[in-house]
């Protein structure tokens, strides 16, 4: 852990308790808003956004979403900002620069900053706008105001403020509840289920935190560090399974990966994460030569059978085909894979290595990929050059075998 977050987690990693009920203020929210975004003096703007800020928490469903259309009015005027973009352009200075910028937010923006500076507060606004996730779909306007959510998260959870932490069996019991709770992969069914998680010598558990958040996990990967490549979730996680000690291993397998927050959804965390791990892991364990995923494909079966193709799981050669196929051709409209699991890896300077046909019997898996999973390769030497192919042009890169794979499908089918 660097120096600087070591100071940040001496700063800010205690737990700060509930804030005192405050006597409710009689005005209605809009005028508490108003008088919010004039305050000058600080004690007024903080006084006014813990109104605010419980005010909101105690809303219905129906009032949040009136609330949030309140805030969504709280736009640019065009009239302003276009003028303030021709006096910038006809006299270029900070002055006219300042203006312009002011001009270009909309006060949302700065009630937002405002609302930050209650203590606590960071994770009040991430679970507001999970809030809001859940009801701007349909509403335009409530989209743009999530943008403005999104636009200050992505400052306020820049990485240099994440702090990495690893999480063992001797964690604190919140942060472990926490882990079983937000585990979106491979659900975890019990304490002892967990335990054979984190404990065995051979097992892993990162998770970014933020000062903010001192015991609210971002994001957590899972890490089994194994003799070769595995192609069985099942077998990686079973509970008759032979720990082996960490010097032994050759390879740290990701096999599971949950953002934990839904109000951060769009701040890309994992990139970061994966890379900081296999970087920690390999300083700290030199025999690791090799570091890859064990990664579920969601989309399979909905792709199969759109194209109107026929598999059965039972066929291991067939399903590995079709699988490499998918990962390989199956796209969206913008040339992106079709698969979010592709996209993230493959975004993150990944390569589609190896897949597996019976890797994942579970229902889950067999409902979303007929029990195929897929090995994406972290070639730390190359994660940045693949990163900048995948960046600029979609390119999917593959091994020989996992492209022999697809062109064998390719082949059947002609």
């Amino acid at each position: 852990m660097s120096l600087f977050a070591d100071l940040l987690t001496t700063i800010f990693e205690r737990r700060m308790g509930a804030a005192p009920r405050l006597r409710r203020d009689p005005r209605p929210l809009p005028t508490l808003v108003s008088d919010l975004l004039e305050a000058r003096s600080e004690g007024v703007v903080t006084a006014l956004a813990r109104q605010v800020l419980q005010r909101y928490d105690g809303m219905s469903g129906p009032e949040k979403l009136e609330a949030f259309r309140g805030l969504a009015a709280l736009n640019i005027d065009a009239a302003a900002l276009r003028s303030a973009l021709d006096a910038y352009e006809a006299a270029p200075s900070g002055r006219s620069y300042r203006a312009f910028m002011g001009a270009a937010e909309p006060p949302r923006a700065e009630l937002l900053r405002r609302l930050n500076m209650v203590p606590g507060a960071t994770e009040r606004l991430v679970r507001m706008r999970s809030d809001l996730l859940r009801r701007s779909r349909d509403e335009p306007e409530l989209q743009a105001l999530d943008e403005d959510f999104r636009h200050l998260f992505k400052s306020w959870f820049n990485r240099g403020f994440l702090v990495l932490r690893p999480i063992s069996w001797e964690s604190p019991a919140h942060v472990l509840e926490k882990i079983i709770a937000y585990e979106a992969v491979h659900a975890i069914h019990s304490w002892d289920d967990l335990r054979r998680r984190l404990a065995p010598p051979d097992r892993r558990c990162f998770a970014f935190f933020h000062p903010a958040m001192p015991d609210e996990p971002l994001i957590f990967v899972e890490v089994a560090l194994t003799r070769g490549v595995p192609g069985s979730v099942q077998a990686l996680l079973s509970e008759d399974r032979e720990p082996m000690e960490a010097a032994s291993a050759d390879t740290a397998v990701f096999y599971s990966i949950s953002n934990c927050q839904p109000g951060l959804a769009g701040i890309s965390f994992g990139n970061s994460l994966i890379k900081q791990v296999a970087s920690d892991l390999s300083s700290a364990l030199p025999g690791l030569k090799t570091f890859v995923t064990l990664s579920p494909i969601p989309g399979l079966v909905a792709w199969l059978e759109e194209q109107g193709t026929a598999f059965d799981p039972q066929d291991a050669k067939r399903m590995s085909q079709l699988a490499a196929h998918y990962l390989l051709t199956a796209k969206r409209g913008d040339g992106r894979p079709r698969d979010p699991v592709a996209r993230f890896h493959l975004g993150n300077g990944a390569m589609v290595h190896a897949v597996h046909a019976g890797a994942d019997t579970s229902e889950n898996g067999q409902r979303q990929s007929g029990g195929a999973m897929v090995n994406y390769l972290y070639d730390l030497p190359k994660v940045e050059t693949y990163h900048d192919r995948f960046a600029a042009t979609g390119e999917v890169i593959a091994s020989s075998a996992v492209k022999s794979l697809s062109a064998g499908r390719e082949k059947a089918q002609a």
